[in-house]
């Protein structure tokens, strides 16, 4: 029986494109044609700005990691947010993934700092609270006495679900808890709400 031939060795132009066009259609919301137009692309430009992009891949694999203290990403041992002596450090925005606090930091309506839980509790896919960074958010709120905790999950079953068991574990603190207005609709998530909408969620927040 002959071995069968995979996808990559397959490709017209060899099995080094081939493999470029698989790895670029990993990527979230490119499909393999999109692939192909990328790869086509780094094979026509000149060598040097292929190289910077993959340089550029390399160093942030290499150079950022998760914060010490709210887990955003980082160069550094501590995030930019976190060190800044203007935000307010009393009030502690929650948020599931680093690019929920780029989405509200682009809003302007927040002055506080970040959590970022890596995740939502998603019983069906394993992911349960001890997978998250929900036990430093709790150390974090009690060694700093924070006054206000900002439940800015997304609104999903899941995001709604993991909000309701972080305010559990601090029901008998005395941090305020609340959650962004429901400007922004059931089951959408916050990367994709426009800058206006959650910035009247932020301001207009509800008690949780």
């Amino acid at each position: 029986m002959a071995k069968q031939v995979s996808e990559t060795q397959q490709h017209p132009f060899g099995p080094a494109v081939g493999r470029l066009v698989d790895q670029l259609a990993r990527l979230p919301g490119i499909g393999r044609k999109s692939a192909e137009r990328l790869a086509q692309h780094v094979l026509m430009c000149d060598s040097a700005e292929a190289f910077d992009l993959s340089d550029s891949i390399r160093a942030v694999k290499t150079r950022v990691r998760p914060c010490n203290e709210c887990f955003n990403l980082t160069e550094g041992e501590v995030c930019d947010i976190c060190q800044n002596p203007r935000r307010n450090h009393q009030v502690i925005c929650i948020v599931e993934q680093p690019r929920d606090v780029l989405v509200i930091e682009g809003s302007r309506a927040f002055e506080g700092v970040y959590h970022v839980l890596q995740g939502r509790i998603s019983p069906l896919e394993g992911v349960g609270p001890e997978n998250l960074t929900i036990d430093a958010l709790v150390r974090r709120i009690r060694r700093d006495g924070v006054a206000e905790l900002v439940m800015a999950t997304n609104p999903t079953l899941e995001g709604d679900g993991t909000a309701l068991f972080i305010s559990n574990v601090l029901a008998n603190d005395s941090v305020k808890i609340t959650r962004l207005a429901r400007g922004i609709a059931t089951g959408s998530v916050l990367e994709f709400a426009n800058k206006e909408m959650l910035a009247d969620a932020m301001r207009g927040r509800q008690s949780f």
